[in-house]
């Protein structure tokens, strides 16, 4: 129980840009967002609930406020009439929700399609296809209502051959979409792409796909906080999860203002997931660092050179893929590969590959000067694919996130099936495999795959550009 007087506001801690989730132990208290060019740009964000100040009872906690938790919380008061929670360490989406690349793809985890077929078979395929299918439906009605005011930009998801070798690849994973899905993906050459979507200059071609949707990332999650506190939920931010205990039902969530109670808890993390939150999410991911960077506004001169003609989500095909993008103010957005530890994430050189990265796309830019340069932490599971869950069916813990990248879209449906869980009411969707088993762990292993890692970082460098 706290001890003497609550204030009313916590003071705010500076960003750390080392925060590490394998090395430390926790997020912070009320630090100051990364300086990413959607905080820059997204406007103030909206009132929050402020932090606890005194103990409570909850129908339900959501630990986390970015894009899955404030879902949760949404589709709890929407379609169950609960009054959840939401507690955020620091403010809100401070994670990966304003770290991201603002782009919405028909994904979840890291998988394709052919890759699902081969671990899960045929049935099993089609299901997590009309599973993601339905997502984007949902993603887009979300993003229509006028509370989220994100900016978005649909127009298809270019997968964008990086080299001549990996064209043979995607034109089988577009007959497997086409054949097996009915999904309706094209092959564009390399004239065609160059003269009618974007004239990147490592491309060989490129797989499209109808769904894809460029997002503004903060004004989403600012969107989305909106829809969840006019809906009934309270959203405390600086207010981390310093404690749990559970006696019986009831589950004593310790915060620095006051311990919340309640007899269900879903967790929506991501990346930033504490090592020490609960024994049921330890060691659950691979948190891997992207690097993200924008250009000045490009003139009209280098807009004709670089021949960028489309505003939807651009990827290349590397194993550590370039993500990239025009934005609405004509600037140049792109991410990739970054440190392997909070430590090393401000050396230089990692942003330096990042720019000769989008040199080799796009010439004009060599040496352009950058407005925003951030990273954050991505939450790839030891499979490849996300879960939600009730861990232990013993226990009300319930947790989303194994995105792999792909969470902007998928979010808003985890967050959704999270609820439907919390609520008891499952559908024939939940026989998937996404559904039906916890996150692999590699237990105290965890934090020495790193030093796999590295090796695997170079083999991925050798398989892309040299072999």
């Amino acid at each position: 129980m706290p001890d003497g007087s609550i204030p009313l506001s916590w003071p705010k801690a500076s960003y750390d840009p080392k925060y590490d989730p394998i090395q430390d132990a926790g997020p912070g208290h009320n630090r100051e967002p990364a300086p990413t060019y959607w905080i820059g740009t997204g406007g103030t964000a909206p009132e929050d609930d402020g932090p606890v100040t005194a103990d409570m009872e909850a129908d339900v906690v959501v630990i986390g406020s970015g894009y899955t938790g404030l879902s949760t919380a949404i589709h709890l008061a929407k379609d169950h009439g609960m009054q959840p929670v939401v507690l955020e360490a620091n403010s809100v989406a401070w994670g990966c929700s304003t770290r991201n690349g603002g782009q919405a793809q028909i994904s979840s985890g890291r998988l394709k399609r052919s890759q699902w077929i081969k671990r899960w078979g045929v049935d099993v395929a089609r299901g997590m296809h009309r599973e993601v299918s339905e997502a984007f439906d949902l993603f887009n009605h979300l993003i229509a209502d006028d509370d989220i005011n994100c900016d978005p930009q649909p127009g298809g998801h270019y997968y964008i051959a990086h080299r001549d070798k990996v064209m043979a690849g995607l034109k089988s994973e577009c007959a497997v979409l086409n054949e097996t899905f009915g999904y309706g993906a094209k092959i564009l050459s390399r004239e065609e792409l160059h003269e009618n979507h974007v004239r990147d200059q490592e491309a060989a071609g490129a797989l499209w796909e109808p769904d894809g949707t460029c997002i503004h990332a903060a004004k989403l999650a600012y969107g989305y906080l909106r829809m969840a506190r006019r809906l009934g939920a309270r959203v405390h931010t600086a207010s981390p999860v310093m404690g749990w205990q559970q006696q019986g039902d009831w589950h004593y969530l310790r915060t620095p203002g006051g311990i919340v109670k309640t007899k269900s808890v879903t967790i929506a993390t991501a990346g930033y997931t504490p090592v020490g939150l609960h024994k049921r999410t330890k060691h659950r991911l691979m948190p891997i660092l992207s690097n993200s960077m924008v250009t000045r506004p490009l003139t009209q001169s280098e807009l004709d050179e670089c021949g960028i003609k489309v505003t939807s989500p651009l990827t290349d095909t590397r194993t550590l893929r370039h993500y990239y993008r025009l934005l609405p103010d004509n600037r140049v957005q792109i991410g990739s590969r970054s440190a392997l530890t909070g430590r090393d994430a401000e050396n230089e050189k990692h942003l330096n590959l990042l720019r000769k990265g989008l040199a080799r796309k796009f010439p004009a830019l060599d040496g352009i000067s950058l407005d925003y340069s951030w990273w954050g932490w991505v939450d790839v599971s030891h499979d490849m694919m996300p879960r939600i869950v009730q861990p232990d069916p013993r226990t009300r813990i319930f947790y989303a996130m194994g995105y792999g990248g792909n969470g902007v879209m998928y979010s808003a449906q985890a967050g959704r099936r999270m609820a439907q869980l919390v609520a008891g009411k499952k559908t024939e969707a939940f026989d998937l495999p996404i559904f039906t088993s916890p996150l692999p762990s590699h237990g105290v292993l965890t934090p020495f795959r790193r030093l796999g890692q590295r090796f695997a970082y170079l083999w991925y460098y050798l398989n892309d550009e040299v072999i």
